[in-house]
């Protein structure tokens, strides 16, 4: 029998920026989405010594707003990255994606989004190695383009914070979707189209327009009036995977630096482009579904 729903985990750290909110509330209000779990993931200590901490409270923000609280599971993840290539960090976030694995069947994958490091995934493949050979999709934002643009000579944020862990679920033959940073940073929306869009979509729709115009007002070193929703990629590709355009393309490893070197025969799946307007409209939608079944309640 057909599955009439996907089984996903979102691993995600929610508090890093201010994309990642959108990407949660999507995957949340989408009803073909069976939401095994949401994992908060740390975010390095450039800006806190609690980031993985601070996402669980984001997490807990939103599924109240959501009036989701004690409905979701929500498992705490690795408060770092793994220290080396050989050595998992133990979380309810890595037991939770490697239980929920032994569910899996051809047919009916378990899809694992990670919308910042990849660090649960490598913890869950170390502690339980038979995991790869399971049918588990893993959805990372992250790494830089292929295409040597010149915004990609940054080292890409999401895997500067566990390289090592990218190593680890790059060279383990497990099915990878990339959405690298040339792609992520395409789907921008500015304040005046989420004004109009979700402006009047409750206290919801409200939370997530003020904290993305505060945390450019905060970090963003000059003028701006947009921002990226670079993680919803991923919740789009899992609704409907014929929305992106993906290149079969060789595992590679990743250098200190956080360029590609070569890595293995393993083939993993590249986003080159993702249908942004299906992505957005779904969401703004689905927000706006919410606020006004919220209101005749």
């Amino acid at each position: 029998m057909k599955p009439s729903r996907r089984r996903v985990i979102i691993n995600t750290d929610a508090k890093n920026e201010a994309d990642d909110q959108f990407a949660i509330v999507h995957g949340l209000l989408s009803p073909t989405f069976d939401i095994r779990g949401l994992i908060p993931a740390h975010f390095g200590t450039h800006r806190s010594d609690r980031s993985m901490e601070e996402s669980r409270e984001e997490i807990d923000l939103l599924l109240d707003l959501l009036d989701l609280t004690g409905k979701v599971p929500v498992a705490n993840g690795a408060t770092t990255g793994i220290p080396d290539e050989q050595t998992p960090l133990d979380s309810p976030g890595a037991r939770l994606i490697i239980e929920e694995s032994k569910l899996a069947s051809k047919g009916d994958p378990l899809f694992v989004a990670f919308l910042g490091p990849i660090t649960d995934m490598a913890s869950a493949i170390l502690l339980e190695p038979d995991l790869v050979n399971r049918d588990v999709i893993v959805v990372w934002i992250g790494g830089r383009g292929y295409n040597g643009y010149a915004a990609d000579h940054r080292m890409e944020f999401n895997l500067s914070n566990d390289i090592h862990a990218a190593n680890v679920v790059f060279g383990s033959g497990i099915t990878v979707w990339q959405v690298p940073s040339d792609v992520y940073t395409k789907v921008s929306v500015s304040y005046a189209e989420l004004e109009e869009k979700i402006g009047d979509a409750g206290p919801l729709g409200r939370y997530l327009i003020d904290q993305l115009v505060e945390w450019n007002a905060t970090y963003h070193g000059e003028p701006i009036e947009s921002r990226s929703l670079g993680d919803s990629p991923a919740i789009s590709l899992m609704l409907y995977p014929h929305s992106g355009n993906f290149r079969t393309r060789p595992a590679p490893r990743f250098g200190v630096d956080g360029w590609y070197l070569p890595g293995t025969d393993n083939p993993i799946q590249v986003c080159e482009q993702v249908d942004v307007r299906f992505l957005l409209e779904d969401m703004f939608a689905k927000i706006r579904r919410f606020a006004r079944q919220r209101s005749n309640s």
